[in-house]
């Protein structure tokens, strides 16, 4: 191999390290907390267009994320966090639920997403 092929090679190489680093530093990363019977954070707030990921924790049983209308729906199970990415395309107020029954207080475990504009 040439000395001119190696070094395209290796400058390629840099390249998409720094491009790979730079499209995950643009990637917003929020903790949300599943319990009996509440999601903590209850309330989050991101902007049209912005990907986040939402690092998901069960502090007890099974639970689930589920917002319908933001295509959500994400199993949490204790000791095993989980993660779901989305971008947001229309601003508004998106209410979500636990999908998986959880005990007498289930019905009360939701949580709100606001998008906002850019």
């Amino acid at each position: 191999m040439s000395k001119h092929v190696r070094f395209v090679t290796l400058a390629a190489g840099c390249f998409y390290c720094l491009w790979s680093a730079l499209a995950a530093a643009d990637v917003r990363t929020i903790e949300i907390h599943a319990h009996r019977y509440a999601f903590t954070p209850s309330e989050i707030t991101v902007k049209k267009g912005e990907t986040v990921t939402l690092k998901l924790f069960s502090d007890d049983v099974t639970h689930s994320l589920l917002i319908k209308d933001l295509g959500i729906n994400q199993t949490i199970t204790k000791g095993k966090p989980a993660e779901v990415t989305f971008t947001p395309q229309r601003t508004g107020d998106f209410h979500g639920e636990c999908g998986h029954f959880c005990g007498s207080g289930h019905g009360k475990m939701t949580i709100a997403v606001h998008v906002t504009g850019n």
